[in-house]
């Protein structure tokens, strides 16, 4: 189940827009982290993205776009296996056949189908069993740890219940995921409203800060961020969530630590403290922006696809193969 005994690891990302720093450092910065020392499988989830409308044409792009920036951030495809989540159509069969083992009532408590459907009488229905399609991407690849945001925690134990469950019926066959959360920066804040999670979906262009945005954009964007009146650089997320959102932010870019970050400022206001939090992410994302200026339109990206998704749908039949015979399929 394991390659070279390195457990394997499985995680993902939407292709609906351009990646920004809370999915950079809710997740693929630990993406890259993770590959030298386990067997990773990282897929861009466009299937997941289409339980809400989508541009069929857009769609393409921007799956390449995340693509790309999976390489652009540091991944190499020789660490780990990059590929499509729709090119492996084992994905959907499992996860139907975990449908039929899941139940209405814990898919109607997951937290981000309440929030998505809120104020609305009638709901997709994959928004309401995309957890099911996550969990087959997840139990397809035997995968030990799942490094996503802390949004995603519940889903990840909606995971192990099903693959307990499973288990329990039909005998020992999926690996129960452990989730795999992160220290600091596991869930990166609104920079124009500090209490809601940065999201690709707000109005505000300024609430959130893309991998791929200009300069001036990054510059404008934290100089325009939400902080307090009192001035003082202190981190305290319920008191002040606006400048801890921003020391966590630093902390990343710069590998320091929050109460070192705190003492170096001491004394200053939130003017030059932003002032330095422009440069240290405009330098973070330059050879980022770089990397992907030079793969995004490249064959090279189109053939690391290719080779993730024969990689991947080896691992995927193995694992079918074993739920097939234990539910009672028939092989010819």
């Amino acid at each position: 189940m394991e390659n070279n005994n390195k457990p394997r690891v499985f995680s993902g990302v939407q292709p609906t827009g351009n990646i920004h720093l809370g999915n950079y450092i809710g997740a693929l910065k630990q993406f890259v982290d993770l590959q030298n020392d386990t067997d990773c499988f990282y897929c861009i989830v466009d299937m997941h993205s289409i339980t809400v409308p989508q541009d069929p044409k857009q769609l393409k792009e921007t799956t390449l776009d995340v693509a790309a920036l999976y390489l652009a951030v540091g991944l190499d495809p020789k660490k780990a296996t990059i590929f499509v989540q729709s090119t492996v159509p084992q994905h959907a069969e499992l996860s139907w056949i975990l449908t039929c083992n899941s139940y209405t009532g814990e898919l109607s408590r997951m937290t981000q189908f309440k929030d998505k459907s809120k104020g609305s009488e009638s709901a997709p229905t994959g928004l309401f069993t995309y957890p099911l399609l996550m969990a087959a991407d997840i139990l397809l690849y035997d995968a030990k740890f799942v490094p996503v945001g802390n949004d995603q925690k519940q889903h990840i134990e909606l995971t192990r219940d099903l693959a307990i469950r499973f288990n329990n019926k039909y005998g020992d066959t999926f690996v129960v995921p452990d989730y795999k959360g992160i220290e600091v920066g596991a869930r990166i804040m609104a920079l124009d409203d500090p209490t809601k999670k940065m999201s690709k979906s707000a109005e505000n262009i300024h609430s959130r800060i893309s991998l791929l945005d200009e300069p001036s954009k990054v510059k404008k964007s934290i100089m325009k961020s939400t902080t307090d009146s009192d001035g003082i650089i202190r981190f305290d997320v319920d008191e002040k969530p606006g400048i801890s959102n921003l020391l966590t932010i630093y902390s990343v870019f710069t590998g320091k630590k929050i109460d070192d970050i705190v003492a170096e400022y001491e004394g200053s206001g939130y003017g030059q403290f932003k002032k330095d939090l422009v440069e240290i992410v405009n330098g973070g994302l330059e050879p980022i922006q770089s990397k992907y200026k030079e793969i995004r339109n490249s064959e090279e990206l189109i053939k690391i696809l290719k080779d993730g998704t024969e990689k991947a749908s080896a691992a995927a039949e193995k694992t079918m193969k074993r739920v097939k015979e234990k539910v009672g399929f028939i092989s010819l």
